[in-house]
């Protein structure tokens, strides 16, 4: 299985959004704060190029925000990288 991480802020409905649909499949995650963590969210942009949450990664793949996230599961493409 995969290693997920995802990297959120509290409060975030897009977070809470990426964490359902991870949860709705069964997904196991590693869910990084970045609130008050500047050290995190330095990491977050060094590793995405982007300021903004949630930023989810699939085996150091970046795969974007929830919006990419859900776009990627609709069209049957998620599936695969979380290795079912």
């Amino acid at each position: 299985m995969p290693e997920v991480q995802i990297y959120t802020k509290t409060p975030c409905s897009y977070c809470t959004r990426a964490r359902n649909l991870l949860q709705r499949k069964g997904v196991e995650y590693t869910e990084i704060p970045v609130d008050h963590d500047p050290a995190q969210q330095q990491q977050m942009f060094e590793r995405s190029r982007r300021h903004t949450v949630p930023q989810v990664f699939i085996d150091d793949r970046h795969v974007g925000g929830y919006s990419d996230l859900a776009e990627l599961d609709s069209c049957g493409e998620l599936d695969p990288l979380l290795g079912r």
